[in-house]
């Protein structure tokens, strides 16, 4: 096929170039910055310099494009993480994945595009109630702390608003993300001991490898059927067991334990509850309806063999 990515520099997309290059598609892929045009040709892909909130420079380049498939990884953080002012933090990824989408999918309509992939997320967007591990048929949380209320909205919308359009669309919910450039912050933390386990460590992560991601997003451009999918490991594991797991692994000290009250003041409601109250995704369904096996199935050994490389030759799919 001829795959239109958007938002090709990100993570992720770096990831995913070289995957859907080896599988055989021909890719055309986004950026933002013109200083990021070689590095996207060297992954293999068409560079395109464009800006994904430009409704008419995007539906432009997709006409130009003439893609197959449309694959939608916009996002955009601004500045350094800050869970205290989380909607401020995610705002321009929010803009992305509510006007971004409704710009590439009119510009798809008008290509003829068939198939249109979207990036979701699941975690902290799962309901706090109920059992520690939700599947696609559980509804998004209903009362999210008001600080997230923006950003769920714009997951909301684009999982109500790609699935129900006029042609083959996708979303898949991507869990957290590790691998090389994903997780990198999150270790500096970890050996500085600058990110406790809060109250009792009851809140359930579910875990991605970028490469894993990157290979479930070709399965799903390939033989997804239009929805939703957890694309996560087989192992969602509460903050008690795998932050001093992942500390062990860098070489870092045990983390410090602080309590709930204290940490509410000092790291927000947003910590709070995800490490105390998260839920995390079962990837069941990506797994039999894609076709697909990630390669790290489980966090322990992904934090100990993935955080700075790339997967290793993929298992035979089980589906």
């Amino acid at each position: 096929m001829r795959v239109f990515v958007a938002g090709a520099t990100g993570a992720i997309g770096q990831r995913l170039i070289p995957q859907l290059v080896a599988a055989g598609h021909q890719v055309m892929a986004t950026t933002r910055t013109p200083a990021k045009v070689e590095r996207l040709r060297a992954l293999g892909a068409v560079p395109v310099v464009v800006d994904g909130l430009d409704a008419a420079a995007a539906t432009r380049a997709v006409a130009d494009a003439q893609p197959d498939a449309i694959v939608h990884q916009m996002t955009g953080l601004a500045g350094t993480p800050d869970l205290r002012r989380f909607d401020r933090w995610f705002a321009i990824t929010n803009e992305l994945r509510t006007t971004g989408t409704d710009i590439l999918l009119a510009a798809a309509r008008e290509a003829g595009v068939s198939r249109f992939v979207a990036q979701s997320y699941t975690g902290w967007t799962n309901p706090t109630t109920g059992g520690p591990v939700k599947t696609e048929r559980d509804e998004l949380d209903a009362h999210p702390p008001k600080m997230q209320r923006e950003s769920l909205a714009a997951i909301r919308y684009i999982e109500q608003t790609v699935p129900a359009a006029p042609l083959s669309g996708v979303v898949l919910r991507y869990g957290n993300f590790y691998g090389p450039g994903a997780s990198d912050s999150l270790v500096e933390l970890i050996r500085k001991r600058r990110f406790p386990v809060i109250g009792d460590g009851e809140g359930v992560w579910s875990w991605i490898h970028l490469d894993d991601a990157a290979s479930a997003t070709v399965a799903a451009l390939e033989r997804g059927d239009p929805g939703l999918y957890n694309i996560t490991d087989d192992e969602p594991a509460r903050v008690s067991e795998w932050l001093p797991y992942l500390a062990e692994a860098v070489g870092a000290k045990p983390p410090m334990r602080v309590p709930a009250w204290l940490a509410r003041p000092m790291a927000g409601s947003v910590a709070v509850r995800w490490m105390t109250e998260g839920r995390g995704s079962s990837n069941d369904k990506a797994k039999r309806e894609l076709d697909w096996q990630p390669i790290w199935t489980s966090w322990r050994e992904g934090f100990r063999e993935g955080l700075t490389q790339g997967a290793r030759e993929p298992r035979p799919a089980t589906g």
